[in-house]
């Protein structure tokens, strides 16, 4: 059963994609009858910053995002853990490099204001820390179950093992 955060941030990605794409149905209908939303695609430009770092946290949850396993996917499942615990790591790091800064830029932008919709620009900005804070909580709690089945069956942590075997495969 899925926990109650998670349901909220598929629910509010779901809304955020949704609103964006009313709001810019919206805008150009209201744009043919000559009377342009001007703020509309600004909205627009924040809302999917939101909702593109939700989406993103969501994917890393189901282990969705793409990923090149060419060569790793060969290895003994023990090594292909241990390297995919160190990739996971590495990651992390990077994600919370970039929540540092964009705090930091978050913070340059408070007086900022986003185009013409007199919103702060420090509200787009916010979805970067915020987002890889997400995405940095998914990540080391899929590391570290990866770290506790790592002597018992170890698992990839960035995708989920492949049904197709490997005889099937198209090799270049």
């Amino acid at each position: 059963m899925k926990s109650l955060y998670v349901k909220a941030e598929t629910v509010l990605a779901t809304t955020l994609l949704a609103v964006i794409v009313l709001l810019v149905f919206v805008a150009g209908i209201s744009r043919w009858f000559g009377y342009p939303l001007v703020w509309s695609v600004d909205v627009a430009q924040l809302l999917f910053a939101w909702a593109s770092f939700l989406g993103a946290d969501l994917a890393l949850r189901k282990h969705a995002h793409i990923g090149i396993d060419y060569v790793v996917k060969r290895l003994p499942p023990r090594a292909r853990a241990i390297l995919d615990i160190l990739l996971a790591l590495l990651v992390l790091a990077f994600l919370l490099t970039m929540a540092v800064k964009g705090y930091q830029l978050t913070m340059l932008n408070l007086e900022r204001q986003f185009g013409d919709s007199g919103i702060s620009y420090a509200f787009v900005t916010s979805a970067v820390p915020v987002g890889c804070l997400l995405l940095s909580f998914t990540l080391l709690g899929q590391t570290m179950a990866a770290i506790g089945r790592l002597r018992r069956t170890p698992r990839p942590i960035f995708n989920t093992p492949s049904d197709i075997p490997m005889a099937e495969e198209v090799m270049p």
